[in-house]
């Protein structure tokens, strides 16, 4: 998250709010005419609204270049994609390519030092990289002013890398990737994707082994290695270019050949195509974690991208396990209640898919039994197919996804994802609409059809009990008999380190200021407040009903209680039953979802406009009609205490709770984590009359207020919210909730709790002190001053902890508003082995930058710049002004405070972001929570002299 970000985050709306989906994405058209009779649009309607026009040429060098104009914002997406993943690695070097992107960031020739940097002057959003399989993808959206410099910057790279990489910069990112891989090995669940690749996949398929690789191939990596990576695979003639935004074709043509023309063809990657196996015979492995409770995987190799029987496949799956309506939701988890939850996972990859469903076995019932009725279940929907009306919903809820995703011209998902995949995969950027049209398509004897011929083959069943795990996941990863792709050199002459004709980078350009949608205010009937701004790029409405709650209405007494109770609102409201409410929400293609933040609780309705009246009617029964059924009530206990117990088991979460509880003390509401499960004793004496009481006290008009983000006009949809919501009264009798905040305790001088997790890879830091301030109050400068300390990619601590020292692979620090008191707070995932060297760089740093070393004329200038720049990018989301509209609104700020904010930037000095930091943050009175292996971690911080407590990891929930 970047600084502009940051200063939206308390309400965290945009949470709830679904932004992106790895498939197609939706372009706004002509609204259905059944909007107009106030009737559910057609799934047939709805799909002519998904639409992504382009216009596409090739350079001489190979290069193909997709552009999509869309002027909503002035900025434009840049997003290429290279034709390498980890499928082309040889044997020894697998993650070699997703190491490779890791130094694709660390500078060229022409652009030395850190790739993100340039990229921050100029106010870029969205910028990363990633590798897949199939791919490594880098991208940025930027001001339409900066796209020359983002151009320079991708050029360079593809043209001009070799120069600028050395061993040292091999090393370090070597050692950030060992730690992404130490992260994700540490998680709960860490190891299963290793086990359902390597046991789907023989020895040599380009799927078998994962795209992080192994450790043992990642320490063998040379530099050699990585010069010959390089010139093999990071030809103009292996990439796709996709422009998406505030840009138009001939524009595009010009720039790109300005800045890739002259670099030369590379070699021929010849393709992977790798695609499904079947098995011999079934396979049925067990394996023991740290988890909550058993799961249950089955897993086959399936059809790719390229394959539309995939389509069939992905519809079934959604019925399966995908819906929040699916057979395995209902049978299991609703129905017979003898699993917490069900997922369904599809990766469809460019020539074959994996396709994994999972059931966590509810505590005390038999995984034996889950299991056999999950496949049960299976073999059922196999058998007989799914029905009419099941398909029609799954038809709604995938185009319902596209069409959320209309907005984003790039980022992790986003139109330019969507165009450069189908070139890519399939020489076709209109992949996305062959893939609806077949969608659109689709029978029920298509889906059975399509399960039959690949559900009825051998399966792998994977069983994950609680226990000691039983594997390392250091020796995971890889695969001695990985093939690689085939290289053809032939004819290519080699040209690292050819002098361009413009080495010079480009300026900043010129950005527009920001122009925040208007702000409009209205109250419906019942008094209740309406706050609105329109956004029309896409046929979406968002409507937020956030109250004065959160989790500090809970407190420690009751922890738990809001979060139980949000979650119950969508289980049975108006008559209608919990199937009853995802069928009607998958028919109309919205989602309703409720979260407790530490001060409000949000129930958020996320719509299609022309589907708005239902799913408003559908919203008022959840909000003012729950009806808390004790079978309901005791099923969603069941499941919070699994989520309390995955809680327990989770290493990042287990340090940001106990951070929470020593930061403020045992009576402030804030002592307890934001967005936890809660507390398993209170949980587990929770009541249905218990919750109605707590909906009754929090969630009700005079609590509350409405915050909408729509392409409609507020003329055009108050009458809805009055017909909907405008008679809603609080309910007779019941006294509206207050809460108390007392003082936290005061700092004490620094400390450590030593939080024993026997085993661990890693260990996770979080470091806090509460401040002498609140959400309210103007922390502009103090936040400023935390980008350069701990806030950003290129912040001191991450740069020291991750880009110099590579113990780490990703270190941030930062202050969340809150109504009341905020806390500083740091979170480093760190190498078990220098988790005391960690603490002692993390203390450098911030006593340093509130001593001698505060921000320099450069660092003021960068974030100055940055988070100027980068304001219209922030708001190119309806969630992003949905939360930005609720930020204003719970601290009282003016409606244009967004739109002053390069003014208060450019006036703002080194000098006070200085001032602000060493005004509000001690070091010497910062608290460390370290949650590792205390036999490994221990001895370390012994010798620090600071006083360390050790305690043990808190116990599952029973």
């Amino acid at each position: 998250m970047t600084l502009a970000g940051r200063l939206f985050s308390g309400a965290s709306l945009a949470l709830l709010v679904a932004l992106s989906s790895p498939q197609a994405i939706a372009a706004p058209a002509k609204a259905p005419a059944s909007q107009n009779a106030g009737q559910p649009a057609t799934a047939a309607e709805l799909a002519r609204l998904v639409d992504i026009p382009y216009e596409r040429f090739t350079l001489p060098n190979g290069l193909r270049v997709l552009v999509h104009t869309d002027r909503k914002a002035p900025v434009v997406a840049v997003s290429i994609w290279y034709g390498v993943g980890s499928k082309h690695e040889p044997a020894g070097r697998t993650g070699f390519a997703h190491l490779f992107e890791h130094l694709m960031f660390n500078g060229s020739e022409n652009a030395p030092g850190d790739f993100f940097k340039p990229l921050q002057e100029v106010g870029a959003t969205d910028f990363n990289g990633t590798t897949w399989f199939d791919r490594t993808n880098y991208f940025q959206t930027v001001p339409t002013g900066a796209l020359d410099r983002a151009l320079f910057l991708e050029s360079d790279r593809m043209g001009h890398l070799l120069g600028a990489v050395t061993q040292e910069k091999l090393d370090n990112q070597r050692g950030v990737v060992q730690n992404e891989k130490r992260q994700g090995d540490n998680q709960p669940f860490g190891l299963v994707d290793y086990l359902i690749n390597q046991n789907l996949f023989p020895a040599g398929h380009g799927y078998r082994h994962s795209t992080i690789g192994s450790m043992a191939d990642l320490d063998a990596a040379s530099l050699d290695d990585v010069k010959r990576w390089f010139t093999d695979n990071y030809g103009p003639n292996n990439a796709v270019l996709v422009l998406a935004g505030d840009i138009d074709a001939p524009t595009a043509r010009k720039l790109v050949e300005k800045y890739f023309g002259a670099i030369p063809r590379g070699p021929r990657v010849a393709p992977v195509s790798d695609g499904p196996v079947t098995l011999k015979a079934p396979v049925s492995l067990a394996h023991k974690d740290r988890v909550a409770t058993t799961r249950i995987y089955r897993s086959w190799s399936t059809p790719g991208l390229n394959d539309l029987s995939s389509v069939a496949l992905e519809a079934g799956v959604s019925v399966l396990g995908g819906l929040s309506s699916s057979r395995l939701d209902n049978a299991l988890v609703r129905d017979e209640k003898i699993a917490v939850s069900v997922t369904a996972d599809y990766g469809v990859f460019q020539s074959v898919g994996v396709l994994t469903l999972a059931a966590d076995v509810r505590p005390g019932v038999s995984p034996d039994l889950v299991a056999k009725r999950m496949d049960e279940v299976i073999a059922g929907l196999v058998r007989s197919g799914p029905t009419a009306e099941e398909l029609d919903r799954a038809r709604r809820v995938e185009i319902a996804g596209k069409i959320r995703q209309t907005e984003a011209v790039g980022g992790f998902g986003g139109k330019a994802v969507t165009l450069a995949e189908g070139e890519l995969y399939a020489d076709d950027a209109a992949l996305y609409r062959k893939r609806l049209d077949a969608w659109a398509a689709l029978t029920p004897g298509a889906v059975q059809s399509a399960l039959q011929a690949w559900l009825s083959r051998p399966v792998l069943a994977l069983r994950v009990d609680p226990g000691e795990r039983d594997l390392d996941g250091g020796t995971l990863g890889g695969d001695t008999a990985a093939k690689g792709a085939v290289i053809d050199r032939t004819g290519v002459a080699q040209a690292a380190g050819t002098p361009r004709a413009d080495p010079v980078m480009p300026g900043a350009g010129k950005v527009p200021a920001l122009d925040f949608p208007d702000v409009e205010r209205a109250t419906l009937s019942n008094g209740m407040p309406v706050v609105y701004a329109r956004r029309a790029s896409e046929p979406r409405t968002l409507v937020a009903a956030t109250f004065d709650a959160g989790t500090a209405a809970d407190g420690v007494r009751d922890f738990g209680a809001q979060s139980m109770m949000l979650r119950a609102l969508t289980e049975g409201a108006g008559g209608l039953s919990s199937r009853e409410i995802a069928e009607r929400s998958e028919l109309l293609g919205a989602s309703v979802g409720g979260m407790a933040g530490p001060d409000r609780s949000n129930v958020v309705l996320d719509a299609l406009t022309p589907n708005l009246a239902p799913s408003l009617a559908l919203f008022a029964d959840v909000l003012r009609r729950p009806t808390f059924e004790p079978a309901v009530v005791d099923r969603l206990r069941g499941q919070q205490l699994a989520r309390i117990s995955a809680e327990a088991n989770n290493p990042s979460a287990i340090a940001a709770a106990e951070l929470s509880k020593r930061l403020y003390g045992g009576a402030h509401p804030y002592s307890v984590r934001a967005g936890g499960a809660g507390d398993a004793a209170v949980v587990g004496r929770l009541s249905p009359a218990d919750l109605k009481a707590q909906h009754d006290r929090w969630i009700r008009p005079d609590n509350g207020r409405l915050i909408i983000v729509s392409d409609r006009p507020l003329a055009e949809i108050l009458p809805k919210l009055n017909a909907a919501l405008g008679d809603w009264k609080p309910e007779p009798g019941a006294t509206r909730g207050a809460k108390a905040f007392p003082a936290p305790p005061a700092p004490a001088g620094n400390r450590i709790v030593l939080v024993d997790r026997p085993k661990s890879p890693q260990s996770v830091i979080a470091a806090g002190q509460v401040l002498d301030a609140r959400g309210g109050d103007d922390l502009l400068a103090l936040q400023a001053g935390n980008e350069i300390l701990g806030g950003g990619f290129l912040s001191r601590l991450n740069m020291n902890l991750r880009e110099t020292k590579g113990w780490s692979y990703g270190v941030r620090s930062g202050i969340p508003e809150t109504v009341e008191r905020v806390a500083f707070r740091v979170t480093a995932p760190v190498q078990a082995d220098r988790t005391a060297d960690s603490v002692t760089e993390i203390l450098k740093e911030t006593r340093d930058f509130t001593t001698t070393r505060g921000a320099s004329a450069e660092e003021r200038q960068l974030t100055v710049d940055g988070a100027t720049r980068e304001l219209p990018g922030q708001f190119e989301r309806s969630a992003s002004v949905l939360n930005g509209l609720s930020t204003l609104t719970e601290f009282k700020r003016s409606d244009d405070w967004y739109e002053r904010l390069p003014e208060r930037y450019g006036a703002m000095t080194a000098a006070d972001m200085d001032a602000a930091v060493r005004k509000a943050v001690d070091p010497s009175r910062l608290t460390f929570v370290v949650v590792g292996d205390a036999a490994v971690v221990k001895p370390q911080l012994d010798k620090l002299g600071l006083p360390v407590e050790v305690i043990a990891a808190p116990p599952a929930a029973k």
